[in-house]
């Protein structure tokens, strides 16, 4: 399947879920990633939940960054330049909700992209080559483009692996591994 229909199937998916769905699948997601080696790093980058999306929680995420004493970086978009700027959370970070209906941090201590270790990514659907299917607005790739080459690269999904994405581009970053209620994927060559 290519992209679009990919984006609409998984968003209906999503859509069809209920919030109590969202919540079991979201915990077991978070208690999956205990399970993968990445724990030995500072710096995780974390998307916060589009809530009208039923996006998966990441708040059971965030717990287990804070409880492993782990550096939490958040972002904030700018929907007229396609970037995003990334910020340290800290006991004073004040996070407003944009128009978009993504929680971001207002300002603080602003991280670079070379120094982070571990992003979580968000994404609609992903195969079984690690290649993602996010919104379409590429903000995750240009971001990825920036990070240092062994950044690691974590998808959260609440569905399963397709067998391939048909239009994968050149400049599609592709995940080093992805997170399901269910099972890990690895695709770390």
């Amino acid at each position: 399947m290519n992209k679009n229909t990919l984006r609409q199937n998984y968003s209906q998916a999503r859509a069809a879920l209920s919030l109590d769905e969202i919540e079991e699948r979201s915990l077991a997601i978070a208690n999956g990633a205990l399970r993968l080696p990445i724990w030995d790093k500072t710096n995780y980058h974390l998307f916060l939940s589009i809530e009208s999306k039923k996006e998966i929680d990441t708040e059971f995420l965030l717990q287990v960054l804070a409880g492993k004493d782990k550096n939490i970086i958040l972002s904030k978009s700018d929907f007229k330049t396609g970037e995003m700027q990334h910020y340290l959370l800290t006991d004073n970070t004040v996070l407003r909700v944009n128009s978009y209906g993504i929680p971001e941090p207002q300002e603080g201590i602003q991280i670079a992209e070379s120094q982070l270790d571990v992003v979580f990514v968000p994404l609609l659907a992903f195969d079984e080559q690690g290649n993602r299917v996010g919104y379409g607005k590429g903000f995750y790739d240009r971001f990825l483009q920036k990070c240092k080459p062994d950044v690691i690269k974590v998808g959260l999904s609440f569905f399963e692996a397709e067998r391939s994405i048909a239009d994968v581009s050149e400049l599609d970053i592709a995940l080093d591994y992805c997170i399901t209620p269910t099972k890990l994927y690895t695709f770390k060559k």
